[in-house]
């Protein structure tokens, strides 16, 4: 029924100009779509995340967004860092600095201003 259906991200947030400068600024994520009071629609590679007020945001305590990055997670990881990004780190995995290394896959996480979790995934660099 879904299989060849495309899916998207969805958030939610307790300020939208905070997370729209998070979102945008330090993610880089392109805002497209601000036609519905109260949400942002930004394009993620071929589909969409959507940011929205809710007085529930950050409750959520597993991962709310995941991007595969494949090999540029180094420099992302950097780039993030520079913009003030803290990375989580969980027991229980071999870590490399902020990356944390399972076999051939390297994982970071991190939280959006309301603590939503994000997750980023990664191969061995080239």
């Amino acid at each position: 029924m879904l299989k060849d259906k495309n899916s998207s991200a969805i958030v939610a947030v307790k300020d939208l100009d905070r997370a729209k400068a998070f979102y945008s600024d330090v993610l880089e994520l392109n805002l497209a779509d601000t036609s519905m009071d109260g949400v942002l629609g930004y394009r993620t590679g071929g589909t969409w995340l959507t940011v929205y007020k809710s007085d529930f945001a950050g409750t959520n305590q597993a991962n709310a967004v995941t991007w595969d990055v494949g090999v540029e997670l180094d420099d992302i990881v950097e780039s993030l860092k520079a913009r003030g990004v803290t990375f989580e780190h969980y027991d229980g995995m071999d870590r490399e600095g902020d990356v944390h290394v399972a076999g051939p896959m390297r994982l970071v996480w991190f939280k959006d201003p309301d603590g939503n979790i994000l997750h980023l995934i990664g191969g061995v660099p080239v």
